[in-house]
């Protein structure tokens, strides 16, 4: 079992209180502090607006802090859990992230989805496409960003992606390129393609019974598109609050729900 820990960025609410001026040094701190113990892996989330309601409170962009802890932490990897399609190209998304990765002496993993906070879609411009062609989009960019890492080019004339000889170099230190994490738990197609081009699928929000059930049909998956299920690492989140009582862990929840009340008003924390 290996255990990763995300970072507070303001997604969730989780920087309330703090100085924007002060928030990458908070943010910084607690990712050194994840380096030099026993978690395995640092995660950020994809998104530029607070959840469950947006707001004004700061959300830091995802790539911007991947290249940020890739130089100031030493041993941990690096993740995104996870990083959406269409919100950039996926030619320059490779190329980014072959930056990063080579910037972090290789410890950099690509979680990638195809996105699904329609707030932030159409408030930066990018519609909304259906979940079909979202899905698509997806499909079509890994398979440039695939190219791209273990060739140094890339290329496809795709329906929503075209690339003619990009050139992605530095190429990314790990071999194989950077390790694809294919985040969501559709059926039909999410994890087909993380049958087809995922070292690791993310799914199922910590509920054991669906944990089981998604793991079955995208065993069944790769049996359609040969490929080794037994290859695929799957992962899964936990949101946890900790303490050393049931009365300590109360306290602690209460505290929280007191310090997102007045920016959520009746929406329900972010889960």
């Amino acid at each position: 079992m290996r255990f990763g820990i995300f970072v507070p960025q303001g997604w969730r609410f989780d920087l309330v209180g703090i100085e924007p001026a002060a928030q990458w040094q908070a943010m910084r701190d607690l990712a050194q502090a994840a380096d030099a113990g026993p978690w395995e892996s640092l995660w950020v989330y994809d998104h530029f607006h607070t959840t469950p309601v947006p707001s004004e409170e700061a959300t830091h962009e995802a790539w911007t802090l991947m290249s940020a802890f890739a130089a100031s932490t030493s041993r941990i990897r690096l993740g995104q859990m996870c990083t959406c399609m269409s919100y950039r190209n996926p030619a320059y998304l490779a190329k980014v992230a072959a930056t990063v990765d080579v910037v972090s002496g290789g410890r950099t993993e690509m979680g990638i989805g195809g996105g699904w906070y329609e707030h932030e879609w159409r408030a930066y411009g990018y519609g909304f496409p259906s979940a079909g062609d979202r899905l698509r989009r997806l499909d079509e960019g890994v398979q440039i960003m695939r190219q791209a890492w273990t060739t140094g080019t890339a290329t496809l004339d795709g329906k929503h992606y075209q690339a003619d000889g990009a050139i992605v170099r530095p190429l990314p230190l790990q071999d194989g390129g950077i390790p694809l994490w294919i985040a969501g738990g559709g059926e039909k197609v999410t994890l087909k393609i993380a049958a087809k081009y995922a070292a690791y699928t993310n799914f199922a929000g910590g509920n054991p019974e669906e944990f089981d059930a998604k793991s079955a049909i995208l065993r069944e998956h790769t049996k359609t598109v040969g490929t080794d299920f037994d290859a695929i690492v799957r992962s899964t989140n936990f949101n946890t609050v900790i303490g050393a009582t049931e009365a300590e862990v109360e306290d602690r929840v209460a505290a929280i729900e007191a310090r997102l009340a007045p920016h959520l008003g009746s929406a329900p924390p972010a889960s």
